[in-house]
Order: structure tokens, then C-alpha cells, then sequence
């Protein structure tokens, strides 16, 4: 397993930008697939996208298509979610999380490795 921790989170006004950062450690991160996924309030976590092991294959849910980008760089051991024209709905706990099992994997239970979440705040 990797072992993940997520920065970049914090306080951003409606219609602005923030960039997430998840940095991983040991030896096999580019043997994993890494999604992001959220946690809201009250609510499930939910999937939010996903990137293959080479970085060249992204998939996303519906809700952020167009305004979430996945990037990774595996020399790095670093995989980012850029997020534009932020909403207030996307005010959440964001985790990030490294499948070895399946890619794109949509479901918590095909991840192997979770970091501790990262709170972005979404004001209107």
C-alpha cells in the first residue's frame, strides 16, 4: 500500500479555483490508479474522478465534468484535482485514494489506500 496525505484545501468564494495536492509514499504509487473522492455533511462519500497509472486516461462524475481536471506525476509520487468554477455543493471533506484492483474505480471498496481528507469550503 501507499500512503497518502492531502493539502491544499480551504476557503474559496463561489465561482473561484483551488488546486489539491496528494502526495504518496513508498515505491508503487505509478502502480496505482488514484481517485478523488468527497464527503459532504450528513452525506455518503461519493466518487468525484479518477486517473489511470500513466496519467493518460481521466474519468469524472457528471456533476464536475468540465470544472475538475486530475493530474499525477509519478516521478513525483504527487497526484492534484483542479477544481474551477467551484460551487457551493462542492463544499466538502476531499479524499484522495489509490486502487491497485481496477481503473476508472468508482467504488470505495475497490481502493486500498486513503489519506486523511482535506475540507474545502465553497461560500455563495
Amino acid at each position: 500500500q501507499v500512503q497518502l496525505v492531502e493539502s491544499g484545501g480551504g476557503l474559496v468564494q463561489a465561482g473561484g479555483s483551488l488546486r489539491l495536492s496528494c502526495a504518496a509514499s513508498g515505491r508503487t504509487f505509478s502502480r496505482y490508479a488514484m481517485g478523488w473522492f468527497r464527503q459532504a455533511p450528513g452525506k455518503e462519500r461519493e466518487f468525484v474522478g479518477a486517473i489511470n497509472v500513466s496519467g493518460r486516461s481521466t474519468y469524472y462524475t457528471d456533476s464536475v465534468k468540465g470544472r475538475f481536471t486530475i493530474s499525477r506525476d509519478n516521478a513525483k509520487n504527487t497526484v492534484h484535482l483542479q477544481m474551477n468554477s467551484l460551487k457551493p455543493e462542492d463544499t466538502a471533506v476531499y479524499y484522495c485514494a489509490g486502487s491497485s484492483k481496477l481503473y476508472p474505480a468508482t467504488q470505495l471498496q475497490l481502493y486500498d489506500s486513503w489519506g486523511q481528507g482535506t475540507q474545502v469550503t465553497v461560500s455563495s
